[in-house]
């Protein structure tokens, strides 16, 4: 007789067939159609449907993707089904929600510009929590609290208050939470990370990981919460990794891991992996980006811009290296990828479309390019170098500043590795004051790199000595 854990899974089995089957029938799809479209036979879908087979977890991932459903399917096989609803048991292991870095502090930060306000999600590459890229509305920016008083908004739906926007108050203001986070988003493109940015989102996702904790203690998956957590997650590491805060930041994404890893979001898994892959390349550490970067085409090897992000950052660990025939064939293998992108690719990296998509490409094989060359001396890979970063940098958004402004250093430096210090020093001349006020790591080190190169070989030519006179003047 088949008892315990057994039969507790066959029972999510049994309700994943019941949804998968309520799905399917409201796309009007048969399940030849539904099989044809993820690829798989279609007696496996009438055996899920009919509860006969645990679901395979990739193709669980294309059902959901397929019919649009915001990951409610893989939320039912994510959801344990024999967990008690009393007092002190849980769902997931409490430890998913604490000790977090940061501090409850909204304070300090001006109103968020009404410009940046999204109308529908996906909105700054966030999609939503709870329905994915369906398009869902967000609620009016005067419906929801200030941002401090957000910070109590979650308490009061789990202690049953009164909502704090709206008759629908759980989806709503996960809804306007992702709307907040697509605004701070959007002003960090236009302006460096300040300490105030730094805690309304800190501040925001702690609030987040107690409202998850206490809706898990009652017994219901929080998916939602851990969703949008993981998203907060990614930029609270992103603006610490900017700041050059490498501990917090890992910090930071090895919680938005986990909370990924609980609802089984592979979109926020591979962006999660790609900062933690960034991070221990600014450390330097050859062997950990090249394994994270691995790890990211491994979250779901359908997904092309996974798989195109893991071979950009395969390609800069190999260029870090030295390994030239590698960095080139991932560099190949990433644009073969990229031009393959469909539309749930970019509807999940809506970052990889049209020019910012070509713009971001050029940057990343430029930075291994020059990496590659830095590690070689090989002057010609130094001017491909130059021509893919000119490229990026001629298509950079004018609100990107930071980006414009990191780029412009690296052009430089490719300069200087392909043998043109002049052109180096003078590229270097034009940003020079915004670069040594910028406080972002990864500027500073584009900044530290073309110092050491036109400091090495190149230090005698004039237009390098004019340029490290000026350098000195201004304290650098």
């Amino acid at each position: 007789m088949i008892t315990g854990p057994a039969r507790a899974g066959e029972a999510s089995w049994a309700e994943f067939g019941r949804q998968l089957r309520s799905r399917r029938r409201a796309a009007g799809l048969t399940q030849l159609q539904l099989g044809l479209r993820v690829g798989y036979h279609h007696s496996v879908v009438s055996k899920l449907e009919a509860g006969l087979r645990e679901p395979p977890i990739g193709l669980v991932r294309r059902l959901d993707s397929v019919l649009e459903t915001g990951g409610e399917l893989a939320a039912v096989i994510a959801a344990p089904r024999d967990v008690p609803h009393g007092p002190g048991r849980f769902l997931a292991d409490p430890g998913l929600f604490s000790p977090l870095p940061g501090a409850d502090n909204t304070e300090g930060h001006g109103a968020l510009d009404p410009r940046h306000w999204p109308d529908r999600l996906p909105a700054e590459g966030l999609a939503c929590p709870l329905h994915g890229t369906a398009g869902c509305a967000v609620p009016d920016r005067s419906e929801l609290p200030a941002l401090p008083e957000l910070l109590g908004a979650s308490s009061a739906l789990v202690a049953g208050s009164a909502p704090p926007c709206g008759a629908d108050a759980e989806p709503d203001l996960l809804h306007g939470l992702t709307a907040v986070l697509a605004c701070l988003i959007r002003e960090t493109f236009q302006q460096p990370p300040d300490d105030h940015r730094v805690a309304v989102v800190e501040g925001l996702l702690r609030a987040l990981a107690r409202w998850a904790d206490a809706v898990n203690a009652t017994g219901r998956l929080p998916y939602g919460q851990l969703r949008l957590a993981a998203q907060y997650a990614q930029v609270a590491g992103r603006l610490r990794m900017d700041r050059g805060q490498s501990a917090v930041a890992m910090a930071w994404f090895g919680h938005g891991l986990r909370w990924a890893d609980a609802v089984q979001d592979a979109p926020a898994r591979a962006t999660l992996l790609s900062d933690t892959c960034t991070l221990v390349r600014l450390d330097g550490d050859t062997h950990s980006t090249l394994a994270y970067a691995v790890g990211v085409g491994e979250v779901d090897t359908g997904r092309r811009w996974m798989t195109t992000l893991s071979g950009l950052y395969q390609a800069r660990g190999h260029a870090m290296a030295g390994n030239a025939v590698e960095c080139r064939r991932h560099i190949a293998l990433a644009r073969r990828k990229f031009a393959r992108l469909d539309r749930r690719d970019l509807l999940e990296a809506p970052w990889l479309a049209g020019a910012e998509g070509e713009m971001r490409m050029d940057s990343a094989i430029g930075g291994a390019l020059r990496d590659l060359a830095v590690a070689t001396g090989d002057r010609s890979t130094a001017r491909r170098a130059v021509s893919a970063t000119a490229r990026s940098c001629a298509s950079v958004p004018p609100e990107m500043r930071t980006t414009r402004l990191l780029l412009t250093l690296r052009l430089a430096d490719s300069w200087a590795c392909a043998g043109d210090p002049a052109a180096a020093a003078a590229l270097a001349g034009e940003v020079l004051a915004d670069a040594l006020r910028a406080r972002e790591s990864m500027v500073s080190a584009e900044l530290r790199g073309l110092h050491s190169r036109l400091a090495g070989q190149w230090r005698d030519v004039p237009e390098v000595r004019a340029y490290r006179e000026r350098l000195l003047d201004a304290g650098g």
